[in-house]
């Protein structure tokens, strides 16, 4: 292994001359949050400490581990005259980001990214969504974000061993998924001899959204999404989506999908026993183990998406990016340097250094180029993520490639991971990372609360047959979520993508 510690030092040399790191070490001030969960202690940990030999860059310490208290903190620092220089795991809101830059507490980016962080200005340059979703209207990018592909979304997995048992294809549209439930009901897969299968299981109508794809419908959290030709839809005033919510009654009416989806916590139902008989078909999240015991979770799949007219796609819940992680603030007296300091985190070497720690002493690497933890698995979770690491806990600055996911020496972890990318590959935004404007928030934080609740009460009792769904109660839904200002959020949403700014302008 000595090989792969000669190339690091040579990286590390490399990453030295390209970033003009300083002879002597410079300090500087950070402050953010990072959660007491994740054991980081800033002023002990190795990243930190490494972070300097590469860069000349040290900091003292300001970090916050109660949410509450920085983001009190954050607005403090809008008349403030004691600011820290750097902002890291920043976890700023939109409204706080742009707040804190009107203010000029924090300062624009852009100036200082081509010559100073040449691997994050690529990156950008590589992906015209991600640089868009950065940049306020008036093209400042204020703060820096994480850059993830495989992002947490909300997935279907489904029981792979259930469909070899029953002798079943994978389903392709929502007729097939239909009769694949059916036969998940009624054929005992999990092989007890009582009839106890539940088809497939959610936690709230929020989960069930997620199965609009099956008729075309990815929107938001809002109802809304960007269609192939750029116009503005929004799903729940459409006459398709009446003949999503019929579907789902159709398999409520049968048993197809848990009763207790819309009245339990999914804590409640949610299987930690490694011995126990497994009840669920499909499950929603990010993974299987949401819902599953570690056991189990090999026998289950990503269901890719379903078909309509000819097309498969699917929601991004998140997309790749992760805004608000770093800012610089007016203090600041070299943002020359701390850009270097934070570009080294959108190269490979840094996200290594990040979340796995220094090659040899945390992780190694097979021949074939993967790698893994040098200690066993309790271990990593005790001590090094705690100590060695930081990349977990509140979002930071840094570039996770789908290949450094992919190149865990773990043959699970390996298949779960090549699925989310396949059905990464299909999935998309139902709407563009924006900033909306401080007048926009305030209409939305008057609208939302009621017609958002509104809505998701009559669609449950649509789906239960609380409310039957007939031209009558279709027409006075429609209605009355015009009453209650439909129109109006998806006027906000239409505007705010008009004022956006893009690369092209």
């Amino acid at each position: 292994m000595r090989f792969y510690r000669t190339m690091a030092l040579i990286a590390c040399c490399a990453v030295l001359f390209m970033t003009g790191a300083l002879a002597e070490s410079e300090q500087y001030t950070m402050a953010g949050y990072d959660s007491s969960d994740t054991g980081h202690v800033w002023d002990d940990n190795l990243f930190f400490q490494r972070m300097e030999s590469i860069t000349g860059v040290s900091f003292s310490f300001q970090q916050f581990t109660d949410s509450e208290e920085w983001h009190r903190e954050l607005n403090r620092y809008g008349s403030a005259s004691d600011l820290p220089d750097v902002l890291f795991k920043a976890d700023l809101t939109t409204a706080e980001t742009q707040k804190l830059y009107e203010q000029g507490t924090i300062i624009d980016l852009r100036p200082y990214m081509e010559d100073n962080a040449p691997n994050l200005y690529k990156l950008l340059k590589s992906n015209n969504d991600w640089e868009e979703a950065i940049s306020l209207p008036d093209g400042a990018i204020v703060s820096l974000p994480t850059i993830n592909p495989l992002q947490s979304n909300n997935i279907i997995w489904m029981n792979q061993t259930w469909l070899n048992r029953l002798g079943l294809e994978m389903p392709k549209d929502a007729d097939s998924f239909t009769e694949v439930l059916r036969a998940f009901k009624t054929g005992d897969p999990n092989r007890n001899g009582k009839q106890d299968e539940i088809p497939l299981t959610f936690t709230s109508l929020w989960d069930l959204r997620f199965l609009a794809h099956a008729f075309g419908f990815i929107g938001n959290d809002y109802y809304l999404e960007v269609t192939d030709n750029g116009s503005l839809l929004c799903d729940i005033t459409d006459n398709r989506y009446r003949d999503f919510l019929s579907w789902l009654h159709v398999l409520w009416e049968e048993n197809l999908i848990d009763h207790n989806g819309f009245s339990s916590m999914d804590t409640t139902r949610q299987i930690t026993d490694n011995k126990a008989t497994i009840p669920y078909g499909c499950v929603f999240g990010p993974t299987a183990l949401n819902m599953l015991p570690a056991s189990a979770t090999g026998d289950y799949v990503v269901l890719m998406p379903l078909q309509y007219d000819g097309r498969m796609v699917y929601r991004s819940l998140l997309g790749d990016i992760a805004r608000g992680t770093f800012a610089i603030t007016s203090a600041c007296k070299a943002p020359e340097q701390i850009m270097k300091w934070v570009d080294y985190l959108y190269t490979e070497e840094g996200c290594f250094l990040a979340s796995a720690g220094q090659i040899e002493d945390e992780y190694e690497r097979t021949s074939d180029g993967s790698w893994y933890w040098v200690d066993d698995i309790q271990t990593v979770q005790d001590s090094v993520m705690k100590d060695a690491t930081i990349a977990d806990g509140t979002a930071m600055p840094l570039y996770l490639p789908e290949s450094y996911q992919l190149q865990f020496d773990d043959e699970q972890t390996h298949q779960a991971v090549e699925q989310i990318c396949e059905l990464n590959h299909v999935s998309r935004l139902s709407y563009p990372l924006i900033y909306l404007s401080e007048s926009q928030r305030e209409q939305l934080t008057k609208i939302w609360p009621e017609l958002g609740t509104y809505a998701e009460t009559q669609m449950t009792w649509f789906i239960t047959g609380d409310a039957e769904l007939t031209d009558e109660t279709w027409a006075e839904f429609q209605e009355t979520l015009i009453e209650k200002g439909i129109n109006t959020v998806y006027d906000i949403f239409e505007s705010a993508l008009e004022q956006r700014w893009t690369v092209n302008e």
